[in-house]
């Protein structure tokens, strides 16, 4: 059996003590003259971390091969980057995870039952036909998590070292590789070594036809979105307008609506600007496309953050990705409070008109603006009736509108959050079925 010391691509994996601990079993299974009582002792301390994984990351079935199937998409290196979005990679370095992949298969296609045999163990059909509890598994969202599964037992099946490859590298091309292949959204700590970019994994599934209504400002998102993941020309956008009109909804169901081809989103907040260029160092050279999400964005005259923002943005000697856009939200279109002494012709400013074109110029960088207003009262009733049919309320249309303009008086006016407010009220009674 190949050694995994001859792992040549697949090193420096995240749960690296489990994988060479169980390795090391399976290694020495025919070595009589090992300690046995040790071995017993290191696979079920194996056990026990493979148990931990299989209910964090809800793997089920076997769960050796479910662990080994996450390390090849976990794991970034030369080929798996290369292979990321974009599909095989050619040459050499094919030939080299070729290598690698001939040491997984024969991990694959061992026996866990010798391990019984040769040190005295029990119990591995535990973790050979291991059954999920019901609600296991907050890592991944449900879809990545079978996929994982469904490619274990792929690599399972697998006739000969080429269909494992094959298997694996059409894993890469459909979601990538480590952590940003396998999230969509993540935010950003700044820690001793710099900025660290880590991944969100509860977002919330929402689709652009979730948002009732603004259909023209939807359209101008997804335009620009589409031109964007397609490799064309897009531009930075800010989505400005009322609170409680769907802005940061719409920006969460863009990623949601395209992470299959690529999309990732990263959000920052003001206070984080500073590890803005750390950030993108990081994510510059990859097969993804990058939105990085600025949520609530607004600064005071005093702030002078935003002048930071617009050097990253579009002026600074090094030219922006074209793997990275920035999107963002705001109740001010102009994103910096200005006052009307900034208009005054008496100022203590000598040069007062270009302190205000420097705070209009950070919104000039977001070359698609799209404003979205609060609803008339039509349009409102329209959103309620909307979420009343998709939550199943039965109330009848005239006391359901009646009820939703006596709660949008006392609840800050009429908007698309306020009519979902209105909604879950009414689904925590036993008045709305």
């Amino acid at each position: 059996m190949c050694s995994t010391k001859e792992l040549i691509l697949y090193k420096n994996f995240e749960n690296g003590r489990l994988f060479y601990g169980f390795t090391g079993l399976i290694e020495h299974c025919k070595d009589s003259s090992c300690d046995k009582a040790k071995m017993a002792e290191e696979y079920y301390i194996c056990c026990h971390e493979l148990v931990e994984i299989a209910v964090s990351h809800g793997f089920t079935g076997n769960l050796w091969h479910d662990f080994l199937a996450f390390l090849l998409v976990n794991n970034e290196n030369a080929y798996s980057r290369t292979c990321e979005i974009k599909g095989d990679a050619e040459g050499t370095i094919s030939r080299i995870a070729r290598h690698d992949f001939a040491v997984f298969k024969n991990l694959f296609e061992f026996d866990l039952h010798k391990l019984e045999t040769a040190f005295g163990v029990s119990e591995v059909d535990l973790i050979t036909e291991y059954s999920s509890p019901k609600g296991a598994g907050k890592v991944f969202n449900q879809r990545i998590r079978n996929r994982i599964c469904d490619l274990a037992a792929h690599l399972e099946a697998a006739d000969d070292i080429e269909s494992f490859q094959k298997a694996v590298t059409e894993f890469y091309r459909d979601f990538g590789v480590g952590k940003l292949g396998l999230h969509k959204a993540f935010r950003v700590e700044h820690t001793a070594k710099g900025a660290e970019i880590v991944p969100i994994t509860n977002i919330a599934h929402v689709k652009l036809d979730d948002l009732i209504g603004y259909e023209i400002a939807k359209k101008k998102l997804i335009d620009n979105t589409e031109a964007f993941v397609n490799g064309r020309e897009a531009n930075n956008c800010l989505l400005f307008g009322d609170a409680g009109t769907g802005k940061s909804t719409s920006i969460k169901a863009v990623v949601n609506q395209y992470y299959e081809k690529g999309l990732r989103m990263i959000e920052i907040y003001k206070h984080q600007f500073q590890d803005l260029n750390d950030v993108i160092a990081q994510v510059k050279n990859r097969n993804y496309k990058f939105i990085i999400y600025m949520d609530d964005l607004s600064f005071e005259d005093f702030e002078i953050e935003y002048k930071y923002l617009k050097a990253v943005i579009e002026g600074g000697l090094e030219k922006k990705p074209d793997n990275i856009l920035i999107y963002a939200t705001s109740n001010r279109r102009h994103l910096v409070r200005e006052k009307f002494s900034d208009k005054a012709e008496l100022s203590d400013d000598l040069h007062n008109n270009d302190t205000v074109q420097e705070k209009l110029s950070l919104a000039a960088r977001f070359g698609v603006q799209i404003y979205f207003g609060a609803p008339d009262k039509k349009e409102y009733h329209q959103i309620v009736k909307s979420l009343a049919f998709r939550n199943k309320i039965t109330l009848e249309e005239e006391e359901l509108l009646a009820k939703a303009n006596q709660w949008e008086l006392s609840h800050g006016g009429r908007s698309g959050r306020t009519a979902q407010q209105f909604i879950n009220d009414l689904l925590g009674k036993e008045e709305c079925s």
